[in-house]
This record gives structure tokens, sequence and C-alpha cells, in this order.
């Protein structure tokens, strides 16, 4: 057993042991639908425990609850509602639906209520703001649907996606026993800075000897301008390959994100501890995002580490603060205090610079970015 207890006391496992099961579920329904690409997402951690102690959706006592508490009815923390999103009008409590993937079915859900939210309050408390220009809120407004239903799921088949999605109980298999846990979450590529943060972060003091680094990209439905999950796939594989360090663990996460910032840091922390870490690296401005009109920052940088600073001892995960590391001339990477301590000269690449020289294929320094990594780009930009 890993170290990590899941959250809530036990690992939720809600998937079907055999056909006959799966085909007694199956025949209950009596409603069909497919499933958008974040439902899918949502029932996949609610499926395999990685939402634990969520057996279903929420029903609206435990969705008003995490908006207003960030806890459900009983205490136990949670970031963020989890909720089946419609805008069918003739869906009632005491139906039984089945979602779909293509052909494939996915879940049933037994509904139980059905309510229709205040989104610009749940957005306001969740996201910090109702303001569309927020892309948390805006997929809200206009992604979801006009109601929210709960009911428990029943899991039938795991969705089939261009990356293997391990469930918490098989991660915990084949992390160490007595080892600290550090999980890196991510939704980009992985590029030196990265790389140095996360190896990095297993020298804090925080972190017992020997601890483990678990890379766990989150490769669901993201911000409009993102690279897309499949690419971000193959950039960390073809990395894990080059760098084959063994105190790194590389695994994927089904999950969507929302971009709520301190929130959203609770709701990556539980679902880490989920699967097994007793560590999670807080980075500056976790999760957070800008505004589409103004380009102005919705979170303080450090506003997510505060948050979980606060809540982890109820949560009993560690946060590990990420270090703020520049690439100097004279010492390679150090920390952004030490190099202007040491008058270092640093160098610097934006986002927008980086994305630049690959469209025009110019050399990419390799203190950036790994060569690896730049091919899987290019190839697929």
């Amino acid at each position: 057993m890993v170290k990590q207890v899941p959250h809530g006391g036990t690992l939720v496992d809600q998937m079907v042991k055999s056909d006959e099961e799966k085909e007694a579920a199956i025949a209950k329904a009596t409603v069909e639908l497919q499933a958008t690409e974040r439902q899918l997402c949502d029932m996949e951690l609610i499926m395999n425990g990685g939402f634990s102690p969520l057996t279903g959706f929420m029903e609206e006592a435990d969705y008003q609850s995490v908006v207003d508490n960030v806890a459900l009815p009983d205490g136990t923390i949670m970031g963020l509602p989890v909720v089946f999103d419609t805008d069918d009008e003739d869906l009632q409590p005491g139906t039984t639906i089945l979602l779909k993937q293509g052909d494939l079915p996915i879940a049933t859900v037994e509904l139980t209520d059905k309510y229709t939210p205040n989104k610009p309050y749940e957005c306001l408390k969740c996201y910090g703001t109702s303001e569309i220009e927020h892309p948390g809120a805006l997929m809200v407004a206009t992604e979801r649907g006009k109601y929210y239903m709960g009911g428990k799921v029943t899991g039938l088949n795991f969705p089939v996606r261009e990356f293997p999605c391990k469930t918490p109980a098989e991660v915990r298999a084949s992390l160490p026993d007595d080892k600290d846990v550090v999980a890196f979450q991510c939704r980009n590529p992985v590029h030196r800075a990265h790389y140095e943060l996360f190896t990095r972060a297993l020298d804090d003091p925080l972190v017992g000897e020997g601890g483990i680094v678990l890379v766990h990209p989150t490769c669901g439905p993201t911000q409009a301008d993102d690279i897309p999950g499949t690419v971000r796939y193959k950039t960390y594989e073809v990395l894990k390959e080059e760098t084959a360090n063994p105190r790194v663990e590389w695994q994927y996460l089904p999950y969507s994100m929302h971009m709520a910032g301190p929130r959203e840091a609770i709701q990556h922390m539980i679902i880490r501890k989920n699967f097994g870490c007793t560590h999670f690296i807080i980075g500056r401005d976790m999760a957070g995002s800008k505004s589409s009109v103004t380009g102005e920052d919705y979170y303080g940088a450090y506003e997510a580490q505060d948050f979980a600073k606060e809540l982890s001892e109820k949560l009993g995960v560690t946060p590990v603060p990420s270090l703020n590391l520049v690439y100097t001339e004279q010492e390679g990477y150090t920390t952004a205090d030490y190099a202007e301590e040491k008058g270092l000269t640093s160098l610097k690449l934006s986002g927008t610079k980086f994305r630049k020289m690959l469209r025009g294929g110019e050399d990419i320094p390799e203190w950036f970015a790994f060569k690896s990594v730049v091919s899987v780009l290019r190839e697929n930009a």
C-alpha cells in the first residue's frame, strides 16, 4: 500500500465487474445520450475513483455546499462542483440514462434530482468572477446546459483515448509504499525550466529522502488556444524516453481544465491524493487565467499557494511551492533571487517568441526546450 490514503478514506470504484452486470445496467436505461468531452472526463474520474469520495454527479445540496464552502455537506473538502448538465426539459429524476462515446456505452446515471443553478453566483464563488472574459465562466455560461442533475454513476467502459489513462488503483500499485510522492500538474509541453522545477522539488525539506515525482499532465479539454492533448501526450512520451529518470514517474489524467486558480489547485490536490501522492507542487498563478478582453490576470501569483497551505492539513496533502527559476549564462538554472544577488545574466524567451521561432523553423536554444519535444511540436504544427 502507498503511504497516502484516498480522499474520504476509501478509493471509489464504480466499474461493473462482469458482462452480466454490464448488460443489467444497460437494460435499466431508458434514454441514450452522447457525452461531451468534458462529461467523459468527469465520468471517468467518478468511475475510477479519481474524484473519491464522489460516486456520482452532485445533487443540489452537494453542489451548493461545494460552491459556498469548498466542501461537501459532511465537511470533506472539494474544490469545484462535478455536475451533469443538460438542456433537456423532459429529462426527469427517476430516469436512468446511458451515456455513450460514439457507439461505446460508457456509463449509466440514475438521475435523482434536477435543479437550475445560479450560474453567475457559481462562477463568482468558484472562479472569483462571473465575467465571461474568464474561460471557466465562459464554459459554464455557453457550454453547459441550463439544468444540472445529480445521480449515481455506474461505469461500463472507460472512454477510448489516444493516450493511456491508468486508474488511481493502477497508479498506486506502481508507486513505492514507503516514499513521498510529489505530484506535478501541467497542461503544456514540459520545457527545461519545468523539468528543473519538478526534479529540484525532491530536494525540498518538506519532501522525505528518496521521494519520487509523479508527472501527471491533464490531457482533456482546456483553454481554446492550448496545444491539443494528443500532441502534448506525444511530447511527454519522447521526453520520458530522453530523460529516463528513475525518480520520475509519468502518468496521464483525463481531466478537463477550468482555469479556476486557487479552487482548481485544491481540486488537483484531491485528485492526486487519490492517485497516491503525498505532496503537490503549486506553481505561481497555478491554473490561472487572463481576461480575454484586457489580458489582466484573474488571480494573484501566490493566491493558489496560500489557499493550498490554508487547507493542506484538512486535505492531508503537503503543498510544495515551486521555485522561481531563471536560466543564467554563468551558472545555468538558478533561482531568480540567487541570480539577482550574484549579478548573473538571465536569458529569457517568451512563449510567444518560442511559438514564432517554432513556426519559422528557427533553432530553439536547448536551455529552453528539449530537442525531442521541439521535434514533436514541429511535426504536429
